[in-house]
């Protein structure tokens, strides 16, 4: 999975850092260094970490699919009596 992280719109929130660990980290106290191939393993936790980034500075390929629910899941369904 490749990541890119516009670093001139990074503010240092750390937020990514904070739920992927592994792949985000803070080297002083504003810059922010990454892993821009991370693990298959890392999906869930990279896709926590975009969605949380208040200026949406990250970007990912191949995390359109997560956290999706499959079409019709979590509709109810009425049936007329």
């Amino acid at each position: 999975m490749r990541l890119v992280v516009d670093l001139n719109r990074c503010q240092g929130y750390a937020q990514c850092a904070f739920l992927a660990p592994d792949v985000f980290a803070l080297h002083g106290e504003e810059s922010l260094v990454y892993n821009p191939r991370a693990e298959e393993g890392q999906r869930e936790r990279l896709a926590r970490a975009v969605a949380a980034c208040p200026v949406q500075a990250i970007l990912a390929d191949g995390l359109d699919d997560v956290g999706e629910e499959p079409a019709g899941a979590g509709q109810e369904t009425s049936h007329a009596r």
